[in-house]
């Protein structure tokens, strides 16, 4: 079931409203979804029920992007301000530290939501900021040729290519390393959230200086790189363990850089585990 909250958050310019659009589902502990940029909550359809028979599953669609609103005007789209938004939606969803499984830029969000001992526990996937400055701008590159392409792109051509394999394949194959296994209904949604997402360009800007540097003592922090990511190489991964010593590092063979649709079952197994 989607529904919509609408909390308040700080900024310089006094509290402002924010709106985000969520799906929820199951029963347990809670368990936050975030995806990342470009993409919207339906990413992690593959998984949700899986994770929801043992699970309060709530998956949502960060600001300006799926159907969530963009920030209004006085918040900026940093690491820092999307964090106090998560903080303050849990707050308005009465989330105690819920667990934060977050993939790409979410699985950046759902880190800083751990040093800020927002979260119980971390599972993150592929998570930016842990680049190098080459790698980012290769992945920043990839990102932007991959917003150009959806955006020029029709949507009876979308439609039409999404109907086999080989175009799946041609529309998602930077982050899905089994594309063909994509549904052609998600392929052309998630085209066109790629299009219209217009927290787009001003999230893509705030990352440019984006480093996470932090250990995150305390919590179960859980780190999964898939064998075959394409947009943020898996050597990241390793740099990620020796900031996070204490983190779980966990290799998805044959996963790409959106691993959840790639092996469903191995993905939320390394949630559900790294979440008890």
């Amino acid at each position: 079931m989607s529904a919509t909250v609408a909390f308040q958050v700080a900024s310089p310019h006094g509290p402002q409203s924010v709106s985000v659009d969520y799906a929820r589902a199951g029963s347990g502990e809670p368990l936050l979804l975030l995806h990342g940029i470009g993409h919207h909550r339906q990413v992690w359809d593959p998984v949700v029920d899986i994770l929801a028979a043992e699970r309060d599953v709530i998956s949502v669609d960060l600001p300006g992007f799926g159907t969530s609103p963009g920030l209004p005007e006085g918040l900026s789209y940093d690491l820092a301000t999307t964090t106090a938004v998560f903080g303050a939606f849990c707050e308005a969803m009465d989330l105690e530290r819920p667990h934060v499984a977050g993939n790409s830029l979410g699985g950046l969000i759902a880190l800083e939501l751990g040093r800020e001992k927002l979260a119980r526990s971390v599972t993150a996937l592929s998570p930016a900021g842990f680049w190098s400055e080459a790698e980012r701008r290769y992945a920043f590159g990839v990102l932007l040729a991959m917003r150009q392409i959806s955006r020029r792109l029709p949507l009876p051509l979308v439609e039409r290519l999404s109907r086999s394999a080989a175009g799946r394949t041609v529309l998602t194959s930077t982050i899905y390393a089994r594309p063909g296994r994509r549904s052609p209904d998600a392929v052309v949604a998630e085209t066109l959230a790629l299009a219209g997402a217009t927290g787009f360009d001003q999230t893509l800007g705030a990352g440019r200086s984006v480093r996470f540097t932090d250990d995150i003592p305390g919590i179960p922090v859980t780190v999964a790189w898939g064998s075959r990511d394409r947009l943020l190489v898996r050597r990241q991964g390793v740099r990620a363990k020796q900031i996070i010593p204490r983190a779980r590092l966990v290799r998805l063979p044959g996963c790409g850089h959106c691993p959840m649709n790639d092996d469903p079952a191995l993905v939320a197994r390394v949630i559900l585990d790294g979440s008890r």
